[in-house]
């Protein structure tokens, strides 16, 4: 296996760790060294912020056309490139190949979709009457991606930025921080002028040093995380005493509804996929499922038939392998705790070449920690419900608010009930995985607030100026 190296990239340079100041992420499930990562302290971020602030004002002057023409190319370049981040990541995170190729594809779409941003910018100024509206960069922004959707995520952290005329430093995750470096040094080579991406790691004992530095740098004026709520409300909380704004997207408890005169068969289908896919180490993943009794012994065994079909055998793991040994002790915990509160297993549960066999437990209920907290593993819990009322509740019986989906012949009631769950982010017979570059993403409640996508995305890393024209004289 290949030892990779990772360095910081700050203003348009690769720098490689001091002595001393690196360190190795190691692999999910052989614990061999994958990476030897640079360490970064509170000196690099302020060295990294630094970089981005002297490159904000030629970068921000640019014509949007010609930003986005940048990132357009860095698109063409992601995919040209994907083998070598296959590669890559599934060294450092036990993905599998296809979900690697799937977030490359979702990463170019992001970047491609910066077109629609391009357009809103240049139109110029509104004018309403004798009041000028117009939007104009906000500064740095510091994005801090996660490992679990490795390529998607980095590059959601600063294409839009990027496109909106800001700069930005990019925090790696210490769980795969050279597939986070491969993503910002392709974007670099696509032509962004030094200083305008810049891209730093650090130790896991010096995340909280090297975050709160970044956060508290003048220059940096908006911040955007995706990952646990844990460690959002923290962040949140540091924003908060910078008063600057953050986009969170958070931890989510995916639920979908499963309506009496729904298609069983391809309700059946998007469970498994949003169940089980990447190890179910997705933020949309579909962890409670309700469903109507008068279909539940029907849906449950077609559930079971998918699940089985996406067991693996040791050396092949279709669905990749969980992030470490830590993940499966907790997963197994929720499991026995089901068990033990009268929930059955219908299939799974099983642990393997640092993999859990696609689990499912019938008869779910509330004071199960399933019910309630995040799994983030290929766990499904099915939720017996008497009838729609029941399901709305119960949808709505949870801190978090990401995703959510219905399966019913009638679509008006599908929609209906969407209207009703609270949630960012609806699906109509479809799976709870499903991510669309120019809609809005992001949750509410737990799962965090702000929108990534779509022009959403002006909101968030553009200021709003209002000007008002008094008297006469021409404009």
């Amino acid at each position: 296996m290949q030892l990779y190296e990772a360095q910081f990239i700050i203003n348009g340079r690769s720098v490689a760790p001091g002595a001393g100041a690196a360190f190795e992420r190691r692999g999910p499930v052989s614990d061999a060294v994958i990476t030897r990562a640079a360490a970064g302290r509170a000196a690099e971020a302020r060295e990294a912020a630094a970089a981005a602030a002297g490159a904000f004002a030629g970068w921000a002057a640019t014509p949007a056309a010609d930003r986005v023409a940048i990132l357009t190319h860095a698109a063409d370049m992601l995919e040209a490139r994907a083998d070598e981040v296959v590669a890559i990541a599934c060294d450092e995170v036990g993905s599998s190949p296809d979900w690697v190729r799937f977030n490359a594809g979702i990463a170019a779409s992001m970047l491609r979709q910066t077109r629609d941003l391009a357009k809103a910018l240049d139109s110029g100024p509104q004018r309403e009457g004798d009041n000028i509206l117009r939007r104009r960069p906000a500064g740095v922004v510091l994005g801090i991606a996660p490992w679990n959707a490795a390529v998607a995520l980095a590059v959601r952290a600063l294409a839009a930025p990027l496109a909106c005329g800001n700069t930005v430093v990019l925090k790696g995750s210490e769980l795969c921080p050279k597939t986070h470096e491969w993503v910002a040094e392709v974007i670099n080579l696509a032509g962004l002028p030094d200083g305008v991406l810049n891209y730093i790691t650090n130790a896991p004992d010096h995340a909280e040093e090297v975050v709160e530095t970044l956060i508290a740098h003048p220059a940096v004026r908006r911040i955007n995380f995706t990952g646990s709520t844990r460690v959002g409300r923290e962040i949140a909380v540091a924003a908060a005493r910078h008063l600057k704004p953050c986009l969170l997207e958070l931890s989510g408890k995916g639920t979908m509804i499963v309506l009496a005169d729904a298609d069983l068969e391809a309700a059946a289908r998007a469970a498994a996929h949003g169940s089980f896919f990447n190890q179910g180490q997705i933020c949309m993943s579909t962890e409670r499922i309700l469903v109507e009794d008068s279909v539940a012994d029907a849906f449950v065994e077609r559930f079971r038939t998918e699940a089985e079909t996406l067991r693996f055998h040791p050396g092949k793991t279709p669905l990749g392998t969980l992030i470490n040994p830590a993940a499966a002790v907790r997963i197994g915990a929720l499991v026995e705790d089901a068990q033990a509160k009268g929930a059955t297993l219908v299939t799974g549960g099983e642990l393997s070449a640092g993999s859990i066999q696609p689990t499912i437990l019938d008869h779910v209920a509330p004071g199960m920690r399933l019910y309630s907290e995040e799994a983030f593993g290929p766990v499904a819990g099915v939720v017996r419900v008497g009838d729609q009322d029941e399901a709305l509740a119960l949808a709505n019986d949870t801190d978090f608010g990401l995703v959510a989906s219905v399966f019913a012949a009638d679509t008006g009631a599908a929609l209906d009930m969407l209207a009703r769950i609270e949630v960012g982010i609806g699906q109509v017979n479809g799976s709870t995985v499903h991510d669309d570059p120019t809609m809005p993403i992001g949750g509410v409640k737990a799962s965090g607030y702000g929108r990534f996508g779509g022009t959403e995305a002006l909101r968030e890393f553009t200021e709003c100026q209002w000007i008002a024209v008094n008297g006469g004289g021409k404009t």
